[in-house]
């Protein structure tokens, strides 16, 4: 897909010029370069302790150059130039997400786990220096997954699949401050850095929108013609929400403040997860079958294509770097489906132990 259509006369080549010259002025942003992600990079890690594969979201903590990638029952946390491994949380049962927190100097991992015979559900807390696991906070709430950090409370909120609510920490006290029933499933979130909350709800088709300052849902927002909204980014400053579901597959920019959807796109299958960088206002969509979706949004109420970038099967998990523009994903080789149960009529491909990695992918 081509970002700009330049016509081959001068004078076409002018007025492009000239209107990509106005937007830019008016609307503060740079117009994006030329398309061309490509793979620059790949980190081969080694086996989680325990056996199995799992993998889930990355963080990338751009002032300290860490990037931690969720891996069974560790998180391995590379640096975000030269992608040596600097440390490992160790200890972990199943590991999800990461939310960094600089002025408490802690990390917290969702540490989450249904299976038969290894029932977890806890925050574990680490030492961002060390690396060290300092403290837990069980949640006691079946499939602790996404987590975020909210900056007004400084509050800690992690969204549980299977309990359909969010459990809210004090990360200071590293003790469970409630619980809010979501009413119908959870998936990632975003934070608008002023006291709100944001979170995917697949069962209902829909955003919720949570006041953090009184822990109360204050709104609920369709996301049609998106279905199964799973993951989410925000631009902060121009307050809208982008959020990509599984089924119908697309994702869509909408109002944080009115819930409007104002565009959407088709995408591939099985996403889980996006980003948005704020200095160039490129959004970046990953899905299970092995495609990167790249965006820009032209103004607040208008986003363009920019390229589909063919990734690898299972990269559905993404981060990227303000400083390099790079986007970190991960992956592993996969096995067949299994047989169709009743619980799982259509199974998915499982990873095979011993073959994960990062993938970098840049310009």
């Amino acid at each position: 897909m081509k970002f700009l259509s330049f016509g081959r006369y001068a004078v076409g080549l002018s007025l492009v010029s000239l209107s990509a010259f106005f937007l830019s002025s008016v609307y503060g942003r740079p117009q994006p370069a030329a398309q061309g992600y490509h793979l620059i990079k790949t980190i081969s890690l080694p086996p989680a302790p325990g056996g199995g594969e799992y993998y889930d979201y990355l963080t990338l903590d751009d002032a300290s150059r860490r990037v931690y990638v969720s891996h069974g029952t560790e998180v391995v946390v590379l640096n975000a130039d030269d992608y040596s491994v600097v440390g490992k949380v160790e200890g972990l049962t199943r590991a999800h997400g990461v939310a960094i927190v600089k002025e408490f100097g802690k990390g917290f991992i969702t540490d989450g786990d249904s299976r038969p015979g290894a029932e977890v559900q806890q925050v574990v807390i680490f030492d961002l220096k060390t690396f060290k696991v300092t403290g837990k906070v069980p949640t006691e709430q079946a499939d602790t997954d996404a987590i975020i950090y909210e900056p007004v409370t400084k509050h800690i909120f992690t969204f549980n699949g299977d309990s359909h609510n969010t459990t809210v920490i004090d990360p200071v006290k590293e003790t469970v401050i409630t619980n809010i029933d979501l009413v119908g499933e959870v998936e990632f979130p975003a934070v608008d850095g002023k006291g709100m909350v944001y979170d995917n709800n697949p069962g209902k088709n829909e955003v919720v929108a949570i006041d953090a300052r009184t822990n109360k849902v204050t709104a609920r927002w369709p996301t049609a013609p998106e279905g199964h909204p799973v993951s989410m980014a925000m631009d902060r400053k121009n307050r809208r929400l982008f959020s990509a579901g599984r089924g119908p597959q697309f994702v869509v920019m909408m109002d944080a403040d009115t819930g409007k959807v104002l565009q959407s796109y088709p995408i591939s299958g099985g996403v889980d997860a996006n980003d948005f960088e704020p200095a160039t206002g490129m959004l970046f969509v990953a899905t299970r079958e092995g495609m990167l979706h790249i965006y820009h949004e032209d103004s607040p109420d208008k986003l363009s294509e920019v390229e589909t970038v063919k990734t690898q099967y299972g990269a559905k998990t993404l981060q990227v770097d303000p400083k390099t523009h790079n986007v970190f994903l991960s992956t592993s080789d996969f096995n067949p489906p299994g047989a169709p149960t009743e619980k799982q009529p259509h199974p998915l491909p499982t990873a095979k132990p011993g073959n994960f990695r990062v993938l970098v992918y840049g310009r």
